[in-house]
């Protein structure tokens, strides 16, 4: 299953294009299901990330805020698809 990153963020912010960069880099050598929200398109939304973008969740749960490496980013990846194998495996049994 494809991973889903959500990336909460704003315009014209050095944090959230560098975020933005580090998705694209590694969406090169990993398949992402990727989605960028403008926090400032809503109050709510600016109320809840407006100070921490950017903030990238992963299959909805916040992974990152601010910032994140490619390889801290393949790094939680990878993560991700050995404990989806693993669920799959226990459940078969």
């Amino acid at each position: 299953m494809t991973p889903k990153l959500t990336l909460y963020s704003r315009k014209d912010c050095c944090l959230c294009d560098e975020m933005k960069k580090v998705i694209r880099q590694v969406s090169k050598k990993v398949s992402l299901d990727f989605a960028e929200i403008d926090v400032d398109s809503s109050a709510e939304l600016k109320e809840i990330y407006g100070a921490e973008v950017p903030v990238l969740f992963i299959d909805g749960r916040k992974a990152f805020k601010y910032g994140v490496t490619e390889k801290k980013l393949e790094e939680r990846l990878a993560r991700r698809r050995i404990w989806r194998r693993w669920d799959l495996m226990t459940r078969g049994s």
